[in-house]
């Protein structure tokens, strides 16, 4: 048994550790949270210093007596931290001005708020916000999409839901920023940023990442039966609209754009095991390979490899072909090459024939579009069939 000073000198060490902790995150909360300029934090921390250096002093000279003052203080601290709110009337970004929301009736999903801005550099950009329509019952993938910008154990993730009308809608959980902050992992523990979901184009959400910022990206097909992908689309929604009801804040760890996903997926199969991979998000497609979520009969590299499309993105930019191009060769987008050129070419006469027309009669032609491609698609599965021998 150790002497009663060796025990003295035990506990108040650890509780010297203890102090020196709560501190730290103390001042980052402080750092991060005060609405101050930064000289005016500067002195506040320089306080903070000072306070905890008289606490230990006065824990090594008066025992438990000299915690009085430091608890009395951290708990001033915590009840000023649990009274910090999120917020959805904050001047925002342009790019996170409106978060995604929907309208379901039956399989018409109607986004009102659909990103599709024309990127030239990250301060230099075109803004578009569109009023987009999908019909459920033409669901037809689901891609799983990886931005890397510096380590490969960190990454954004995209999920793009793909219909048989050759469009696309990718969805991606980001920071809601306002318009003087910037990114900071160390800020998304400190509640600095409020958590959004954009619904966007990927000529923007995607491009945007490839082309202006320089990330180098990867798209896995996942191997999904229909009825999920339709449940994933919904849970997106329905999370959307549950951001624009209840704001919530952002965490780099708990809140992001890998919990989000694993948490609907969680919800809508259920099983799906808990892994230090959810956290390392640069090794989700890790994850989801071993779960035999992507298109089978690849390994992990082969899929890695013919996933990456960084530079299929750089080289075709911004045209009309880039959804095309960035799943040239992708495992498991092989085989549709001709139904989705005759889908997009049915939408692409329709345009042509739309430009002179008055917005509605725009909006009739891409409607009209998707069924007449469909006919034609029908119309050679029938020509096929009436070949074979």
């Amino acid at each position: 048994m150790p002497g009663p000073t060796l025990r003295h000198w035990l506990t108040r060490s650890l509780l010297s550790l203890a102090i020196l902790l709560c501190s730290l995150w103390g001042g980052l909360a402080l750092y991060y949270r005060l609405p101050l300029e930064a000289s005016l934090k500067t002195v506040v921390l320089i306080v903070l210093a000072l306070a905890v250096l008289a606490a230990l002093a006065s824990l090594w000279r008066n025992g438990w007596r000299g915690l009085a003052g430091f608890v009395l203080g951290f708990a001033i601290l915590q009840f000023w931290w649990h009274s910090l709110a999120p917020s959805n009337e904050r001047d925002w970004a342009d790019d996170v001005m409106y978060m995604a929301q929907g309208r379901i009736e039956n399989d018409i999903v109607t986004l009102p708020h659909v990103r599709n801005f024309d990127w030239r550099s990250d301060e230099d950009y075109t803004p578009r916000w569109e009023n987009r329509r999908y019909d459920l019952g033409k669901l037809a993938s689901v891609d799983l999409i990886t931005s890397y910008w510096g380590m490969s154990a960190i990454a954004h993730v995209l999920v793009s839901f793909g219909f048989e009308t050759g469009e696309f809608v990718t969805f991606s959980v980001e920071i809601r920023k306002e318009r003087h902050e910037r990114y900071s992992e160390i800020g998304g523990f400190f509640k600095e940023f409020e958590l959004s979901i954009i619904a966007a184009d990927e000529r923007d959400v995607v491009r945007v990442r490839s082309n202006v910022r320089g990330e180098d990206e990867y798209l896995y097909r996942v191997d999904m039966p229909r009825d999920v992908m339709r449940s994933l689309f919904l849970s997106y929604v329905e999370q959307a609209n549950e951001l624009v009801r209840k704001p919530r804040f952002y965490h780099t760890v708990t809140a992001n754009c890998t919990t989000l996903v694993f948490g609907m997926m969680q919800h809508i199969v259920g099983g799906l095991p808990l892994d230090y991979r959810l956290l390392l998000s640069g090794y989700l497609p890790e994850y989801v390979h071993s779960l035999d979520g992507f298109t089978p009969g690849f390994d992990l590299e082969q899929l890695r490899e013919r996933g990456r499309f960084t530079d299929r993105a750089l080289a075709s930019d911004a045209s009309e072909d880039f959804s095309r191009a960035i799943r040239r060769g992708v495992p498991g987008w092989e085989s549709l090459g001709q139904d989705l050129d005759r889908l997009e070419n049915a939408v692409a006469d329709h345009t042509q024939h739309a430009q002179g027309a008055d917005p509605e009669q725009r909006d009739a032609a891409r409607r009209v579009a998707p069924r007449e491609a469909d006919a034609q698609q029908q119309h050679a599965q029938a020509d096929d069939s009436q070949s074979d021998p």
